[in-house]
């Protein structure tokens, strides 16, 4: 089943990311959380991050999260994790540029929530802290241009991976406007290739 999102997170509760990472190294009847990083450990209307814990993850950046959970991945995540581990990876982390769930970007919502940007941007540096060296892989495709705030989350993003000293890969083919490819539909054996994130968000394709 799909995701529709069932009101504006700024009307939802939504937890902190501290709170979120305390809840995901909590044990859990669902999941093993030697395994799997979730958080929240829970499924919710928003979701900070999810993967599988190691000591060389790949931090995979997509729009915004689907219906996937632990021991229950989507095509996109399987396709996140083989290209992780058959690029010499032990893990992955999938994150996004918005936390907001939604199987249909077109239902996410129309005004970015603050809240949620800034604690999203917390489960970002956490992310970026797991790896001495953290490795990014630019994913969102051609959806960034559904929300116009999308473009200046994504530029807190960098920010931040700048400060961490972040490397930023692609997998596959740029669109024709320079987007970076969606995980799907890609060959198993896809591998990264460094990807220019600086001069993407300065070009001209990405004023959308």
């Amino acid at each position: 089943m799909g995701h529709v999102p069932a009101a504006a997170t700024s009307e939802l509760e939504v937890l902190s990311f501290a709170q979120a990472l305390e809840s995901a190294n909590t044990p859990s009847e669902d999941y093993d959380i030697r395994a799997w990083l979730y958080a929240p450990s829970f499924y919710s209307e928003y979701r900070y991050i999810l993967g599988t814990r190691g000591k060389n993850p790949l931090i995979c950046v997509g729009i915004n999260p689907s219906t996937a959970r632990p021991g229950a991945l989507d095509n996109t995540l399987k396709s996140v994790e083989r290209i992780a581990l058959g690029n010499g990876y032990d893990s992955f982390i999938m994150f996004n540029v918005y936390a907001q769930r939604a199987t249909d970007p077109n239902a996410m919502e129309r005004t970015c929530n603050p809240l949620l940007h800034r604690e999203n941007l917390k489960a970002f540096r956490y992310a970026l802290s797991l790896s001495p060296s953290p490795a990014v892989w630019a994913a969102w495709g051609a959806v960034i241009e559904k929300r116009s705030y999308l473009a200046r989350c994504l530029a807190d993003l960098l920010a931040a991976g700048q400060a961490a000293g972040a490397r930023w890969y692609c997998a596959g083919a740029v669109t024709k406007k320079g987007h970076p490819h969606h995980p799907l539909y890609l060959r198993k054996d896809e591998p990264l290739r460094p990807f220019d994130v600086e001069g993407y968000l300065a070009s001209d394709a990405f004023r959308i």
